[in-house]
């Protein structure tokens, strides 16, 4: 077991993007922070952070929450009442 320290932060996230990974979290039976430090362990070594019946359950969760935001959107998103 690794030892580390955590730190609290401030993120914005889109807020139907935020309900999916909630909703993950929920599944998995751990906390938001632990579902995103996973992901980001995952990605930043190339690799999938889901099984494939966790990627079918965030397929549902997306429909559940209307979000249908890709990572092509990534990078090109704006804010409502942006110029």
């Amino acid at each position: 077991m690794e030892t580390i320290e955590r730190v609290q932060t401030g993120v914005r996230l889109e807020k139907r993007l935020l309900k999916v990974l909630k909703a993950v979290a929920e599944l998995k039976d751990i906390t938001l922070g632990d579902l995103i430090e996973g992901m980001a362990l995952h990605v930043f070594e190339g690799k999938c952070p889901f099984d494939p019946e966790t990627v079918r359950q965030i397929a549902e969760l997306k429909k559940v929450y209307g979000l249908n935001l890709t990572a092509e959107a990534s990078h090109h998103l704006k804010e409502q009442g942006d110029a």
